[in-house]
């Protein structure tokens, strides 16, 4: 069994003891579970995942705030009397090399207000991503770049 699962199962065995499944009681026991399981880390032979989780947390923050940062950015130009965007299609080098970086690297661009994930080329290396304002198309790869560090780190 790995941590993650005894992780969830003190999660479910938290909840249970406090007599509430809800969302607040899971997180809490997950909390709890996870800074228990970081105390006795000595006794697994893998620890990937106590380093995992606070690059998830560190992605999800980032994430957060770009969210919002796009979001009034798409916002104002909505609202704008003459509107300054510039839509484009941008291919995006990109250096995950595992499926489930790529699917998160595109989902979260996905997510975020302004652009979309179109496509990956066939080798893998160059994600599509029409994007609302291409002014720069340097500047939107560097942004993703600034999008593809968190995820490599969390999820690779």
């Amino acid at each position: 069994m790995n941590v993650f699962t005894i992780n969830l199962i003190f999660a479910g065995l938290w909840a249970a003891f406090v007599g509430e499944f809800s969302i607040g009681n899971l997180a809490a026991g997950y909390l709890l579970g996870f800074v228990s399981l970081w105390a006795a880390r000595p006794l697994f032979r893998d620890d990937r995942y106590f380093l995992r989780f606070p690059r998830l947390v560190r992605l999800a923050v980032f994430f957060l705030w770009e969210l919002v940062v796009s979001s009034f950015k798409v916002a104002a130009d909505v609202l704008a009397i003459r509107p300054g965007n510039r839509p484009g299609i941008i291919a995006v080098p990109i250096r995950t090399r595992t499926e489930t970086g790529t699917l998160v690297l595109s989902s979260l661009v996905s997510l975020t207000p302004g652009s979309l994930s179109l496509d990956l080329s066939e080798d893998g290396e160059t994600l599509y991503v029409h994007a609302m304002f291409v002014d720069d198309p340097a500047g939107v790869r560097a942004d993703m770049r600034k999008l593809e560090d968190p995820v490599l780190e969390a999820v690779e």
